[in-house]
């Protein structure tokens, strides 16, 4: 998506313009904020409304930091009862009216971001069913500027229109893949038109093939063409005015260290010495008619500075970037919290992010606001000419953590956990030397860089295993394999994709539950925000387990256990501010998976639940303001259950196997709340949509590891008035314990079987766990059908469990203000 228009004619465009206004009175839209979606045809001009949302959307966001224009803001204030002369323009300081269109003398460009190597099995063409996960948007003076700087903005590995890397197998048909990818629209189609030019196929031809229109494309084969006289002219062809033709173009310090191949602080280097720095210029809503006091800010090159810099302590705030699966809009939540902390304590907050979807891109969340990508070059340059007193990395995931290093040696000051404890955090052998000097338990693992070494080193440690790549540039990135085969077929795949890195090799724990700790340290005290059961046994990926605050089957000793060993690593480690740690419980051992010295995806759970903002508290640590000093003496608690439930994208992706497993596979989140565990999970599960009966017929069918354990679920089931119906080994067990169960085929024993009565209505309720590659394969239609009929389906036991607690409340409707539930805390 580009803003504004850049191929329509004037008179399209006001077309356009009196079109919508048109569509919107004659909707009868009176106040608040509206979409309406064109299609123009490119040869006759004819224009149709594709659909009209009487609503603000997806697209409402965007244009908002498009233009500096609030749409939402001015919409709610619009409804009661306001008009646009009353209001005034924030960002102008009242000098313009709300009724002024907002004029722009720049392009944004927005680019989606994808998550296809999470759905190997998906289809990856680009249809009018939304695939993508979320997006990163860039502002620039040019087109071709806004489009680099969106494409490294993505954080996939890009540096701007690089190279498309063809696999071995597709060496010898790369023309035709290239002709392909222009003809089907996939995720990567921008680098694909690129890549078209550099093999020499023409303007016209491209056109043809992608129906992309010509201007565009033309913009795109410059790019081409400049990269390629770059690359021919070599290090020594970079004198001062062609490095500042480079930059104007859009071009990072990273992609022209690739083209002329030298290392990218050589071309930082070159640059500081010729004294070419970025500009930043102000998003003011109006095309620099009037002026504006609000720094909302881009980077671009070769003009003058509007930067303006105070004299103020500053606190810098680096965000998380575009959404993604396993790094969302948890981790924003902490980075507004971190900006609302540092303006408590008189600093000037700065946040640099370059995600429209977040609230830390509202330019009034932070004193100042730099819409850039979350490259080194990018945050060196704002590092350069805000000087802050500090950074803070902890709050926006891997995307910070990453720079870390480089930040400190370029002598940038890191508040909070120092890059080294992160580091050693990370750093596996580092990390189990720690553990080991404290006396705490890993399981059992070993570092593998090569299928012969995993065999050999798999039966030292039993199977069985998890497995992963150190280094993974998409694609399966941790699976569990049961024995040799599955193993050796395993490391083939991992180590073709993870360049030669080891992979990691992890005894998996059966049957352990799997417990999640956040915790606060000032660096001498540590507090506990929450102590969370996961309901999912180890094996799932903690971000697409449902878990529970506080747990709901763990004893006090244990969790007194926790407690002490996330104190004693949280010392160890020197931790200023978040820590999240991983444990697993596997009988009455505890072991320890992971910790992550910074804020975890469930911070935003833990603070609601307990009624105290974490992220808040530990970004006050972080520059010196201690535990007791903010009031924070005692571990957080909660009299009353929370439940954290996942929400899945698989509808959304035919032929995707809908089964959990050590790949985070979530897209969102929703809490339920109760002052029983079976009550918060009954909400919990009716806010992500499952739908859920109390009697019907339920059918099972479990491997054998779980035949035991499922007896009292089937039993329980039956009592509740469902009749039951399995597939032949857990037919056969249930009946040999006494259970009444009717026998159902499999789809590979004939009709009529068990996909047949999901399809015709007649299942209510589905369990089904399974291991092994030709076991998954085998039961996938069956639970592909049972997303695709909305039927309720638990694929672990302990899934099931919670399924049956829930159904005592399901149709509970009691309502509890906060106030409340909080309250609650201390009178219970």
């Amino acid at each position: 998506t580009v803003a504004p228009a850049l191929t329509l004619t004037d008179k399209e465009y006001q077309e356009l313009r009196n079109a919508s206004i048109a569509v919107l009175r004659k909707i009868g839209v009176d106040t608040g904020g509206s979409n309406v979606q064109f299609a123009v045809c490119p040869d006759t001009g004819r224009i149709v409304v594709i659909e009209m949302n009487p609503r603000v959307s997806r697209s409402s966001a965007l244009a908002s930091k498009a233009t500096g224009f609030p749409i939402a803001k001015v919409a709610a204030k619009l409804a009661v009862g306001y008009t646009l002369d009353e209001l005034k323009n924030e960002i102008t300081g009242g000098a313009t009216p709300a009724s002024f269109e907002p004029t722009i003398d720049y392009v944004v460009t927005k680019i989606p971001r994808f998550a296809f190597e999470k759905f190997p099995a998906a289809n990856d063409r680009l249809t009018t069913q939304m695939k993508s996960v979320g997006e990163a948007m860039a502002i620039g003076r040019t087109f071709q500027e806004s489009l680099q700087k969106a494409l490294r903005s993505l954080e996939t590995g890009l540096n701007g229109l690089d190279p498309v890397e063809f696999e071995p197998d597709e060496r010898r048909d790369e023309l035709m893949l290239v002709r392909r990818e222009l003809q089907e629209a996939g995720p990567d189609r921008l680098r694909y038109v690129a890549e078209a030019f550099r093999r020499g196929l023409s303007l016209d031809e491209v056109h043809m093939l992608s129906r992309i229109d010509p201007w565009f494309l033309d913009q795109i084969l410059e790019l081409v063409q400049v990269e390629a006289r770059t690359a021919a002219a070599g290090v020594a062809g970079l004198d001062a005015a062609h490095l500042l033709e480079l930059k104007r173009y859009g071009f990072a310090d990273a992609r022209i260290a690739q083209l002329v191949q030298v290392a990218e602080t050589d071309i930082r280097q070159l640059r500081r010495r010729e004294d070419i720095r970025p500009a930043y210029r102000r998003v003011d809503t109006c095309a620099a008619e009037f002026a504006t006091n609000t720094a909302y800010l881009y980077s671009t090159w070769g003009e003058a500075c509007e930067a303006e810099p105070t004299a103020k302590r500053k606190i810098m705030v680096l965000g998380g970037g575009p959404n993604r699966i396993g790094q969302g809009i948890e981790f924003d939540y902490c980075c507004v919290h971190a900006a609302l902390a540092m303006r408590e304590l008189g600093f000037e907050t700065i946040m640099v992010n370059c995600n429209p979807e977040t609230v830390s891109t509202d330019y009034d969340t932070s004193d100042r606001l730099y819409f850039e990508p979350l490259t080194l070059e990018d945050v060196l340059a704002i590092v350069e000419i805000e000087q802050p007193e500090g950074i803070i990395i902890q709050f926006g995931g891997q995307t910070p953590l990453k720079l870390a290093r480089d930040l400190e040696a370029a002598g940038a000051r890191i508040v909070g956990t120092t890059p080294d404890c992160i580091d050693l955090a990370e750093d596996r052998e580092r990390f189990q030397q720690l553990l080991n000097e404290l006396g705490l338990k890993q399981p059992p693992n070993r570092t593998a860089r090569n299928p012969e070494q995993a065999l050999v080193l798999a039966r030292e440690i039993g199977y069985p295993l998890v497995v992963r790549p150190s280094y993974v540039l998409g694609g399966r990135a941790m699976d569990i394999v049961q024995g040799e085969d599955e193993l050796g077929r395993y490391m083939r795949e991992a180590v073709k994709v993870s360049n030669d890195s080891p992979v990691l090799l992890d005894r998996f724990l059966d049957h352990a539950i799997e417990i999640d700790v956040d915790a606060i340290c000032d660096g001498e005290r540590v507090i506990i925000g929450g102590i969370m059961e996961h309901i999912e046994e180890a094996g799932v990926h903690s971000g697409d387990s449902s878990c529970s605050l506080p747990p709901f089957s763990l004893s006090p000793e244990i969790i007194a256990e926790i407690a002490e060993q996330t104190r004693q690593m949280a010392r160890g480690l020197n931790v200023v501010g978040l820590m999240n740690v991983q444990f697993a419980l596997q009988g009455d051992v505890l072991y320890v998976l992971e910790v992550n010295p910074r804020a975890s995806r469930t911070v935003p759970f833990v603070a609601k639940a307990t009624g105290v903002p974490l992220a808040r508290v530990a970004a006050k640590c972080m520059v010196g303001v201690g535990l007791e000093e903010q009031g924070v003496t005692h571990d957080l608690e909660s009299n009353f259950y929370s439940i954290k439930e996942p929400k899945y994208p698989f509808i959304k992706f035919q032929g995707v196997d809908p089964i959990l497993g050590p790949e985070m596979r979530s897209t969102g989140e929703a809490m339920g709340v109760g002052f029983s565990f079976g009550a918060a999970v009954a909400r919990a599960q009716q806010a992500v949509e499952i739908h859920a009966t109390a009697s019907g017929q339920a059918f099972l069918s479990v491997r054998d590891a779980d035949k035991e354990i499922l007896l009292p679920v089937a039993r329980e089931l039956a009592e509740r008035g469902f009749s039951l119906v399995a597939t032949e080994g857990t037919w056969k067990f249930l009946v040999e314990n006494g259970v009444d169960c009717g026998y159902v085929n499999k789809v590979t024993q004939g009709r009529p079987h068990i996909v047949d009565l999901i399809k015709n209505g007649e299942i209510d309720y589905i369990v089904n766990t399974t291991e092994g590659r030709q076991a998954i394969a085998d039961s996938f239609s069956i639970r592909r059908s049972a997303l695709q009929q909305k039927v309720n389906y638990s694929t672990t036991i302990a899934g099931a469990r919670a399924t049956l607690r829930a159904l005592d409340h399901w149709n509970e409707r009691g309502v509890h203000s906060l106030a409340e539930l909080y309250a609650s805390k201390e009178t219970t």
